[in-house]
């Protein structure tokens, strides 16, 4: 069988990851981080294109591996419009769009930056699993207030990734399980799988779900609105309260999940008394996606940074262990679930989408 070379892209906010895989085996990675300095002179993300490109290409160059010899060349998808999951060839349209996103967000470089490497070896490039997979029910959208509708930005591509990793594992194909996927880290997202769907999923950024190490998650709508009205805040305080100063942050003034538990260790109540009610929550919500595959689960899996906390784990697991089976991928390996979403399609296993602006 024909081995294929795939270079994996993976812009952050202050870096830049990048992978090459030999078929599934990982042959280098690195991190490429950007400097305060370097990225000053960008006013905007979509400036950084450039930069950001040569610098993968330098680093290419000193490791010695040739461009021309990429299979594939796949980046981490940006803030599209909400589509199916899958892996999408990169076309204008997605570039277009990427390029005038209303969201700025160092991802939405990663499908423009592949396509034009990949066209140095007259190669493929792709997205796979955006954060705006979206394949909720219809039932799912409607939230009680006529004016609005539940959309959802979510882990979709560590979900999908352990969700085919397990049924693998398992020997069985992803579509013939149902499972509820937690992934864990900065924020955390519950995706109820069915039938090779993420079919309920709350939205990771904007406030829905449990708390998080730096989101609000859920809150009293009524109390919610006393405080938008208060005069206290602005509204950009009030945004920055939901994401990025919420959860763990606005209790305990840290979003490092390893530091609290050294404080736990250390005998802080406050510090165990906040951590356990985030796991309280978690597995609160678990328990709705359960409700969702009306009890019909095959296993739930924790993944993300914060499963390597046993302690966490096994707060969770005491809650919700009577439902199915856990299982523990900790960590996240996007990298290799990109690299992944390219060889099923070098290989015939499925068939690459097309992104469309009506999709």
């Amino acid at each position: 069988m024909k081995k294929h070379l795939i270079l994996a892209i993976n812009p952050g906010s202050t870096s830049t990851k990048i992978a090459v895989f030999e078929d599934e085996k990982q042959i280098m990675e690195t991190t490429l981080r950007h400097s305060g300095d370097e990225l000053a002179p960008y006013q905007k993300i979509a400036d950084q294109y450039e930069f950001r490109k040569d610098v993968i290409l330098q680093a290419l160059e000193e490791a010695n591996i040739d461009v021309a010899k990429f299979s594939a060349v796949v980046g981490r998808g940006g803030l599209l419009k909400p589509m199916t999951g899958g892996t999408y060839a990169v076309n204008d349209v997605m570039k277009e769009e990427l390029a005038g996103a209303a969201k700025e967000h160092a991802s939405n470089l990663g499908a423009s930056i592949a396509y034009e490497i990949a066209s140095k070896a007259d190669a493929p490039s792709y997205i796979v699993d955006p954060v705006v997979v979206d394949e909720i029910e219809d039932v799912a959208r409607v939230c009680g207030m006529a004016e609005l509708e539940r959309r959802t930005i979510s882990h979709a591509l560590n979900q999908k990734a352990v969700a085919r990793k397990y049924a693998k594992e398992v020997g069985k194909k992803y579509d013939e399980l149902n499972l509820i996927v937690t992934h864990m880290g900065g924020g955390i997202s519950i995706g109820t799988h069915l039938g090779g769907r993420v079919v309920d999923v709350n939205n990771a950024l904007d406030g829905e779900g449990p708390f998080t190490p730096e989101r609000s998650g859920e809150l009293p709508v009524v109390e919610l609105i006393k405080i938008c009205f208060s005069g206290k805040y602005s509204h950009e305080e009030i945004k920055k309260m939901i994401t990025g100063k919420g959860g763990l942050m606005a209790y305990l003034g840290t979003n490092d999940g390893r530091e609290v538990v050294k404080r736990i260790k250390e005998g802080d109540a406050e510090a165990k008394k906040i951590y356990e009610a985030m796991a309280y929550q978690i597995a609160k919500d678990i328990g709705k996606a359960s409700a969702v595959l009306k009890g019909k689960v095959d296993a739930i899996i924790l993944t993300g940074g914060l499963a390597y906390d046993e302690m966490l784990v096994s707060w969770i697991s005491e809650r919700v262990g009577f439902i199915a089976k856990i299982v523990v991928y900790p960590g996240e390996d996007e990298m290799s679930a990109l690299a992944l979403g390219a060889l099923r399609v070098l290989r015939g296993e499925e068939e690459a989408k097309e992104y469309r602006t009506c999709c």
